[in-house]
């Protein structure tokens, strides 16, 4: 079992930046991937951001953040992390993280979100 706790949403203006936190507990040795995924109420919920952890942490992104979002993992903290820069009106969603276990389970865990809210 993996745990994945986010903080950091809020309120933004357009252009602001915000940082989101996901803390990680459990079974962190299972996990291959890190990331994030966001979504709007009615909508799908859309890959933002993710790291491989086994490969020298590479990261991959969504077009719609490239250039704009960072994400980064701190292995001693068990913290993944997301900066968002540029902030635009249409990033308002509900962010959540999550941690693919490939090694152990072959399932994936789900934070419970946290909001984002970007005004123009």
């Amino acid at each position: 079992q993996v745990h994945l706790v986010e903080s950091g949403g809020g309120l933004a203006q357009a252009g602001g930046s915000l940082r989101l936190s996901c803390a990680v507990s459990g079974d962190t040795i299972c996990i291959k991937d890190l990331g994030w995924y966001r979504q709007v109420p009615g909508e799908e919920r859309d890959l933002v951001a993710k790291i491989t952890l086994s490969s020298g942490d590479r990261t991959n992104y969504a077009d719609f953040v490239k250039g704009r979002f960072t994400i980064s993992s701190d292995s001693a903290k068990k913290t993944l992390y997301l900066q968002m820069n540029s902030l635009k009106p249409e990033d308002t969603a509900v962010y959540f993280c999550y941690a693919w276990d490939d090694y152990c389970n072959a399932d994936t865990y789900w934070g419970e979100g946290t909001l984002v809210l970007v005004s123009s």
